[in-house]
């Protein structure tokens, strides 16, 4: 009941946390108290990942570790949202008795009258949609740093790549309204908000599903620049194809918009490719580059790739390998392929062995890290604007933080010193003075 003591984990990507942050302003609205004490809550959630083997494997040991709290704690409520409960919403009841209720990814907003059924002792189920688009009506506590947060501009997908389940677990793409999305960015901004991420599962195609055809992704943040109190605005999970020159143009042009672009590629052999359902050729995925590194002087490009899918030969590999090389990537993360039931891909034939796909994966990640750190040794004499995150613990002037560059989670850090105290928010000005392999170092100016 109201009252009571609640805890959350969430698991997974940015889009799943901005999920979790919208309950946990329903949850606090209704009257419970956020604890991050598993021990001493009376009601936990784990909001689920479900998206590959290590991501359900993650959830599902993490739903077990809190149902130990049963025992040993004060939980009375065990419940299991995302997607995983959405994808094996059955499963997860019948395999897991301590659950008291599960909800799938189209119902965050009945969070709070789930969890009031369960201390009642009423199991609940809750699938009634797939794909949760809040708006900025809805209340949101945020759960990680006070100076950044993700803003969710659409939720869903329409792409039908042989590898992914995300359609199926998050419903056809839905964009958010302009409106509300520059009403939730004001909101954070006078909430202390610095850095805004802008988040989608593809976010290049944003608006092609309103109805007003002059709504895209470069004319939203046309209209969020002008945004006073925001200091940095970066998009995040761009699908290739999507990216414009109106997109180029309005990154390129505006100050407060980070010259960042996270355009996942996932291959560079045109058979590969094809299996996969990605559509964009290798040598058009050069002259998109080209073109970027062109008109964004100065660009961080990062993309995604990745190794072991049904059918990828030596000589498939060599390919990709040959691209990265080529194309010098400054950010690029490498995914094994994981067999999903359910997807095209799982149903190809010639699936690669295991120790085939991890011998590539860490081909691959040892020419990217010395791509990272060669691209690093740039940035030496350089005045950098940094993000403040943290001080080091047990240190007096040593701090962490950010620059532009360097997308919150999945990129490097900037350590550097200061004379002076800085606080987590604080935009200071460093000197880089050394590098790392994905970090930076730097002094205060």
């Amino acid at each position: 009941m109201p009252g009571e003591k609640l805890g959350v984990i969430s698991l997974g990507c940015a889009k799943n946390l901005v999920d979790t942050e919208v309950m946990l302003g329903l949850i606090t609205e209704a009257g419970f108290e956020v604890t991050n004490n598993a021990q001493e809550a009376q009601v936990l959630i784990i909001n689920t990942c479900g998206f590959i083997n290590d991501a359900k494997e993650e959830s599902i040991n993490t739903i077990l570790e809190m149902a130990e709290y049963k025992n040993k704690g004060n939980c009375k409520v065990l419940l299991a949202t995302g997607c995983l409960t959405q994808r094996y919403r059955e499963e997860l009841m019948k395999e897991i008795p301590e659950l008291d209720g599960i909800i799938g990814t189209g119902d965050y907003n009945k969070i709070a009258t789930v969890i009031e059924d369960a201390l009642k002792g009423t199991k609940i189920a809750s699938f009634d949609n797939c794909g949760f688009l809040y708006d900025h009506t809805y209340p949101r506590l945020l759960s990680g740093p006070s100076h950044r947060a993700y803003v969710k501009i659409a939720e869903g997908c329409n792409h039908k790549c042989a590898f992914c389940v995300i359609p199926d677990l998050r419903g056809r793409y839905q964009s958010r309204s302009p409106e509300s999305v520059i009403k939730e960015v004001e909101g954070l901004a006078n909430r202390g908000v610095k850095e805004i991420n802008l988040i989608a599962q593809d976010s290049t195609s944003y608006g092609k599903d309103l109805k007003d055809s002059s709504v895209n992704l470069a004319r939203l943040l046309k209209q969020l620049v002008n945004k006073e109190s925001v200091e940095w605005l970066r998009v995040l999970y761009g699908y290739p194809t999507g990216v414009t020159e109106d997109l180029i143009e309005v990154i390129a042009n505006e100050n407060k918009i980070c010259k960042y672009l996270d355009i996942p590629l996932q291959h560079a052999h045109p058979e590969i490719l094809k299996k996969m359902g990605r559509f964009l050729p290798p040598e058009d995925a050069k002259q998109l580059i080209t073109k970027i590194r062109k008109n964004i002087p100065g660009v961080i490009l990062r993309s995604t790739f990745m190794v072991g899918f049904p059918g990828e030969k030596d000589h498939h590999f060599d390919e990709l390998y040959q691209f990265m090389q080529e194309i010098q990537f400054e950010r690029a993360g490498v995914f094994v392929y994981s067999r999903e039931e359910s997807t095209k891909a799982a149903k190809l034939k010639e699936q690669v062995k295991n120790n085939v796909k991890v011998e590539r994966f860490h081909r691959l990640m040892k020419l990217q890290k010395k791509i990272s750190e060669q691209k690093n040794k740039d940035y030496l004499g350089s005045i950098q604007q940094v993000l403040v995150e943290g001080q080091v613990r047990d240190s007096h002037d040593l701090y962490f933080g950010r620059f532009w560059g360097q997308a919150p989670e999945v990129d490097g850090l900037v350590y550097f010193t200061s004379n002076r105290h800085v606080s987590s928010g604080d935009l200071v000005k460093a000197k880089i003075t050394g590098t790392y392999t994905y970090d930076l170092k730097g002094e205060v100016i």
